[in-house]
């Protein structure tokens, strides 16, 4: 198994262990969707995806509609993407993606964050070049081999493929997420989910000491609303 296998192994999900959280950050990406393709699923790829996602975490279809319809309105302030880089305690990278409505008390959350937890905030590009940016798919995998998608879908991207107990996950360049979910669905290939993350190239081992001090960074980022991914080069490996 490669890095792919080996990441989502050690971070099983953490991410969405909230349901509410989930919620959150689903309808967050409701709402760029939209703003960015219209409310039409069958028209708009990247809403569709989140719809997927949406269904993967249990969320009430009708949760999803009045978000999407919500979405549609001309009053409602749009969620804009950013990307923010530094260090925790050890020498760990950290990686956060935020999804924010108002970027001045944005940064200043995850400033304070860093600064109580004896980190610190870096500019950009002083992080992200050690992560690879990364697309996935989770597909039903009844009446399929990994394997044989393996084969099947890299000359569309897939760099890595492997099964577990909720389906099969494909990995890819984050470029590459397009050409994949179009061959996907032309293939009527029932997407389970997707979405994107970042995979440290390299990861660093601590003692048990230090890895508490960096959970206290992490906890305190992955607490904040308008957080939607935190991504580290700290080894989870059990």
């Amino acid at each position: 198994m490669g890095r792919a296998f080996e990441f989502r192994k050690a971070r099983k999900m953490k991410r969405w262990s909230a349901m509410s959280k989930a919620f959150t950050r689903i309808g967050k990406d409701i709402v760029m969707a939209v703003k960015e393709g219209g409310p039409d699923p069958d028209s708009n790829s990247r809403l569709r995806a989140v719809i997927q996602n949406a269904k993967a975490v249990n969320m009430p279809k009708d949760n999803v509609e009045r978000a999407i319809k919500k979405a549609s309105e001309k009053g409602l302030g749009d969620f804009k993407e950013v990307i923010f880089e530094g260090y925790a305690p050890h020498g760990i990278a950290i990686l956060v993606e935020t999804a924010t409505d108002n970027n001045t008390r944005t940064v200043a959350n995850v400033r304070s964050y860093f600064n109580k937890c004896d980190g610190s905030l870096g500019t950009s590009g002083s992080v992200v070049f050690m992560f690879d940016h990364t697309c996935n798919f989770r597909i039903n995998a009844e009446g399929l081999d990994p394997e044989e998608i393996e084969l099947e879908f890299i000359d569309f991207g897939a760099e890595e493929v492997f099964g577990d107990d909720d389906g099969i996950l494909i990995y890819a360049p984050f470029e590459s997420f397009g050409a994949i979910q179009a061959e996907l669905e032309k293939r009527e290939m029932e997407i389970l989910s997707s979405g994107f993350e970042r995979i440290p190239q390299v990861t660093k081992s601590l003692n048990a000491e230090q890895i508490v001090d960096v959970e206290k960074l992490l906890a305190k980022l992955e607490e904040d609303d308008d957080v939607q991914n935190v991504y580290h080069t700290m080894n989870e490996e059990a």
